[in-house]
C-alpha cells in the first residue's frame, strides 16, 4: 500500500474537525499547515462561545442553500475560527478546508502568509476563487491534488483492475 500525500493526510484532519461542527446547515473543517507541514491551527464552524448550538436551536439561516443568506447564519466559518487560534497567520502556507472558502475568508486568507488552498467540496459563488488566483495564490481540489499522489495512482489503478476482473 502507498503512503498518502501530505494533501490527503491534511484534507482527512480538515474532514475530521468538520465533524465538531455546530451548525445545522454545513460542517466545515479548517487545517492550517506551514511550509514544513506543521499544523499551526485548526477550526471548524459554529455559534459563538456561550451561544445555543444551531444543532440544538436553529439560527435563521440553518435551512437556506449553502451561499445563501450568510448574514442570517449565526456561524463563525471553519477558516476564521482557524485564524483566531494561529499564532503567527503570516506562517500559514496551506489552508485545507471541506469547503472551498467564501469570499470573506478568501480575503482574511489573502492577509496571511497562506499561498495555497486545498479544498473538498467547491463553493457556489466561483468570484472567492478568481480573487484568490488573481492574487498569485495557488487553489486545488482534493480531487485534482489526489490524483497527482502516488496513492491516488495506486487507487486509480486498482479501481481499474477490479473493473478489468468484472467485465471478464
Amino acid at each position: 500500500m502507498a503512503r498518502i500525500s501530505k494533501d490527503e493526510y491534511f484534507s482527512d484532519m480538515a474532514r475530521l474537525v468538520s465533524r465538531r461542527s455546530t451548525c445545522k446547515r454545513r460542517s466545515v473543517g479548517c487545517v492550517l499547515v506551514n511550509h514544513l507541514g506543521h499544523i499551526l491551527a485548526t477550526g471548524y464552524n459554529g455559534v459563538p462561545r456561550g451561544h445555543s448550538h444551531c444543532t440544538d436551536t436553529p439560527c435563521a439561516g440553518a435551512h437556506l442553500p449553502s451561499g445563501t443568506g450568510l448574514d442570517t447564519c449565526e456561524a463563525i466559518h471553519a477558516e476564521q475560527n482557524a485564524l483566531l487560534q494561529c499564532k503567527d497567520v503570516m506562517e500559514i502556507h496551506t489552508a485545507y478546508v471541506t469547503a472551498m472558502p467564501c469570499m470573506t475568508c478568501t480575503k482574511l486568507l489573502l492577509n496571511t502568509g497562506c499561498q495555497r488552498i486545498v479544498y473538498v467540496e467547491p463553493y457556489p459563488h466561483e468570484a472567492a476563487r478568481q480573487l484568490w488566483i488573481k492574487n498569485g495564490r495557488s487553489i486545488i481540489s482534493t480531487a485534482d491534488a489526489l490524483s497527482e499522489s502516488p496513492a491516488g495512482q495506486e487507487n486509480r489503478n486498482r479501481l481499474r483492475n477490479a473493473r478489468c476482473e468484472l467485465n471478464d
